[in-house]
């Protein structure tokens, strides 16, 4: 299997614009679920905003499902916060966590987290499959 190098740059909080690189590391499973991600300054720590999506495009009705249907409490074990990001064409979720120095431990979190969202979206697919009818 191929595996997709991801590169996390710091955004500049009054800019908006992306600075310097600050890591990288390798997915080999899941990285199609990578929406974008970057780190940021709060309040004098460095925090990883990775932003999640869905591994299809979903029809109209079944973008308020997935939501409905989205349990975040297993992704906190791993991160912070999780916030819905409606702007976006499909599901979006913004995973936020602290910034980890050590990059095999960064990239074992984000395995994990991808791991974690992914079991979440099937299970959601698997309970809305004949929700069509209530959205």
């Amino acid at each position: 299997m191929d595996e997709t190098l991801i590169v996390i740059m710091l955004k500049d909080s009054e800019t908006g614009f992306l600075d310097k690189e600050i890591a990288s590391f390798k997915v080999e499973e899941n990285e199609n679920l990578i929406y974008n991600t970057y780190a940021s300054e709060e309040v004098g720590r460095c925090c990883i905003h990775l932003k999640l999506t869905c591994d299809r495009d979903v029809e109209d009705w079944e973008f308020d499902a997935v939501y409905d249907y989205y349990d975040p409490e297993p992704i906190l074990t791993e991160a912070e916060s999780i916030n819905e990001e409606e702007d976006c064409y499909n599901p979006t979720w913004d995973i936020k966590f602290e910034f980890i120095e050590n990059a095999d431990e960064l990239e074992e979190k984000i395995k994990r987290i991808l791991s974690i969202h992914k079991k979440e979206l099937e299970s959601v697919y698997e309970a809305i499959i004949d929700k069509r009818d209530e959205y």
